[in-house]
């Protein structure tokens, strides 16, 4: 029996779960460095955070390790509903417009399965944008060493009273634009990258069936990711962090980013987004080959 859209769904949330468990430090040290010297010449930035372990220490050392992991609940959240969406709707989305652009439901396609990674991204990205929002503005606090705008809130649900009394609904979705961009570029490459690296390996033989092989096309997809899906990342932690409306649009930051900064500002904290997405796309890509197995499973057993 094949998979249901709900468990694909669910097998994809439970794996980014456990990868986002392990990699959320990384998210900390990304979100500080991507706003460090925000809007401001290279020679009027004080760095406090040079790097991706002297941050982590610096974290660990003056706020905990609950400081590492600030945002770690609505990370949960996020997950599920941006990895559900992603891998639980890639295939249906896939099969079916492949069947309407071929007629053949199993046919691979290169520009069908980036519509298809694109769409089920997007999705998830709209689904997930107010569990980001509060997620930014956790990690960007800190009492000791604050960078870019500070939101003294103790938990997400704080986040969420606050913003949703100041703005509404519309503050929950603030930034939204640069969510579907960031997402829809992310997840365009994430798996049909990670399936195209599986093919090649089978076709030339050059690892046999198991953990090895998912690790290695998980690798080629993480980098592919991250290539692409940084400098909309960078543009949305900061239109998330604002306070008021200093950046109007998702084309108003990425214009004073670039003006102010210089081009690579977009690409600040790619190191650190590297360090997590590689184990992140390892980890739930691998994870999902087995919560996947699970979950059809327990579907052949109820259904």
């Amino acid at each position: 029996m094949p998979q249901t859209t709900i468990g694909g769904f669910l097998a994809g949330g439970m794996a980014a779960c456990g990868a986002v468990t392990v990699t959320n430090p990384f998210e900390v040290v990304k979100t500080r460095l991507q706003l460090q010297g925000e809007l401001a010449s290279r020679s009027q930035v004080q760095r406090v955070y040079t790097g991706i372990f002297q941050a982590l220490r610096l974290i660990y050392r003056t706020e905990g390790l609950r400081g590492t992991q600030k945002g770690l609940g609505c990370a949960y959240i996020y997950q599920v509903l941006l990895n559900g969406s992603r891998l639980g709707f890639y295939e249906p989305i896939r099969s079916s417009a492949a069947f309407l652009v071929s007629g053949d439901r199993a046919k691979q396609t290169p520009y069908v399965n980036v519509f298809a990674g694109a769409l089920s991204g997007i999705i998830g990205g709209i689904a997930g944008s107010p569990f980001f929002l509060f997620k930014t503005r956790l990690q960007s606090y800190s009492p000791a060493f604050p960078v870019g705008t500070q939101h003294a809130y103790r938990n997400f649900v704080e986040a969420a009273r606050t913003i949703y009394s100041a703005e509404g609904v519309r503050g929950l979705y603030r930034g939204v634009t640069s969510a579907i961009v960031r997402t829809g570029a992310g997840s365009s490459v994430q798996l049909p990258t990670y399936f195209l690296a599986k093919r090649q390996i089978e076709k030339y033989g050059l690892l046999e069936e198991g953990p090895l092989k998912h690790v290695a096309a998980s690798t080629c997809s993480g980098f592919a990711v991250c290539l692409v899906m940084h400098p909309p990342d960078t543009v949305m932690s900061r239109m998330y962090n604002q306070n008021g409306n200093l950046y109007s649009s998702l084309a108003d930051c990425f214009v004073k980013t670039v003006k102010a900064e210089g081009v690579f500002a977009l690409y600040k904290g790619v190191t650190a987004h590297l360090a997590r997405i590689l184990p992140h796309t390892i980890l739930t890509l691998s994870l999902a080959e087995q919560t996947n197995k699970l979950v059809e499973a327990v579907e052949r057993r109820i259904l």
